[in-house]
């Protein structure tokens, strides 16, 4: 089969991806099946390949692959210009907001236990009342 240089391709896929911001709105816009139901369909075959990618150890090898330097490349390259775009504007403070209230209802409740004296081990069962109060209310409690 001939196939063009990997130069050629990644070029070519770069280019017309870069392109792609319209039509990439568009698919969003008008799914063939709306995402949450065929997102819900889709469970159990999500947790069969997650199990599947457990059992042959798909997650560590992939880390072994892709290694610290892409990792830091990636993070560095793309995250650290990527995430403050993520986090400004009303979607990402709202979406913050509607995440964060059942959080801050339940600080806002929270009866903590006596401060000790700087240092002393009784102190760390604030933070633990904190973890304890949050980990309930997330798993409804």
């Amino acid at each position: 089969m001939n196939v063009k240089p990997l130069d050629m391709i990644a070029q070519k896929w770069s280019q017309r991806a870069s392109q792609a911001g319209q039509a990439y709105t568009q698919g969003v816009s008008n799914p063939r099946t709306p995402w949450a139901a065929a997102t819900q369909q889709a469970a159990s075959n999500w947790a069969q390949g997650v199990q599947l990618a457990v059992t042959n150890g798909r997650f560590a090898s992939g880390v072994a692959k892709a290694g610290d330097a892409r990792w830091s490349a990636g993070a560095t390259g793309k995250g650290a210009t990527r995430y403050p775009q993520g986090v400004t504007g009303p979607i990402a403070i709202g979406n913050f907001s509607t995440g964060f209230t059942k959080s801050r209802e339940v600080l806002q409740a929270l009866q903590l236990p006596p401060r000790f004296p700087k240092g002393d081990p009784q102190n760390a069962l604030r933070s633990q009342a904190v973890a304890t109060a949050l980990r309930n209310a997330k798993l409804g409690k």
